[in-house]
């Protein structure tokens, strides 16, 4: 099962994820449930990477895990609305892909 920890803030600003396990759902490499996580957390990684006025730390140092945090150098509208977008697609595409294969993908969510 992979398991996905997101943090937010109390406005819903993206802070950090962490993601580790694997689906299991079909073979290394055909898993679709494995693919669609992983994608959904690749590109917020990079959204929030191309974001002006943050820092990301992330670390995806073995297979089946990453963990990403992001800290918000320059208050201001334009990076926090970008991050709840952000939040909200990473939040939104997880449960659906939860919803359709339960038992495979656990979403937890963590507000600071």
């Amino acid at each position: 099962m992979i398991s996905v920890r997101i943090e937010r803030n109390k406005e819903g600003v993206l802070l950090g994820c962490k993601a580790e396990g694997h689906a299991g759902y079909a073979a290394r490499g055909s898993d679709i449930v494995c693919s669609a996580v992983s994608v959904l957390l690749r590109t917020v990684l990079q959204v929030a990477e191309l974001t002006d006025g943050v820092s990301v730390k992330s670390d995806a140092g073995k297979r089946g895990f990453l963990d990403f945090t992001i800290q918000i150098n320059e208050p201001g509208s334009e990076p926090e609305k970008r991050l709840v977008y952000a939040g909200d697609f990473l939040e939104t595409g997880l449960k659906s892909v939860a919803e359709e294969y339960p038992g495979y993908v656990e979403l937890l969510k963590k507000t600071v």
